[in-house]
């Protein structure tokens, strides 16, 4: 199965962001958002591709480069990310093996016209991240547990407190 990323919209559905304001915080987005995908995807990386608009692209950055094993193309010569989506799902031989990860209507109408599978950016978070968690990983917004009275009394020590 081939997985291709609206790479903003899932972006802006998981709610990671850079700290940096301007094009620096699109390119620390941009790159949270990778790991996160390289971390959920683990072996499926080298299956995926995530697209980006290219109004947001850093210059002197290839259209299209590999993060962690993702193929991640910028829409450069497209009107917007959607346009290169939509010609991909289009020009595919075998559309029934893709997954389109976007919650754009446009997009889920034209994967399905495909058969190939749409999926929203909130649905496959969900998803992704109950995967992780029966992997025995935390979810990028669990908590990490509380330390045992053995380990505060550690790290008390180690730090002089």
């Amino acid at each position: 199965m081939t997985l291709i990323i609206d790479g903003y919209n899932l972006l802006h559905a998981s709610g990671v962001f850079g700290t940096a304001r301007g094009p620096k915080g699109f390119e620390q987005s941009r790159a949270a958002l990778l790991d996160m995908l390289v971390d959920v995807l683990g072996a499926k990386a080298s299956d995926t591709i995530v697209v980006f608009d290219a109004a947001r692209a850093p210059d002197g950055l290839p259209a299209r480069l590999s993060h962690g094993g993702i193929r991640v193309w910028f829409a450069r010569e497209y009107p917007d990310a959607d346009s290169l989506i939509e010609e991909l799902v289009e020009e595919d031989t075998a559309p029934g093996h893709l997954i389109v990860v976007s919650s754009d209507r446009r997009l889920q109408v034209a994967a399905r016209r495909r058969r190939a599978k749409a999926v929203s950016c909130e649905e496959w978070l969900a998803e992704a991240r109950q995967v992780r968690r029966s992997r025995g990983r935390a979810s990028p917004d669990a908590k990490p547990p509380e330390p045992g009275p053995e380990e505060a009394e550690y790290w008390k020590n180690y730090f002089g407190l």
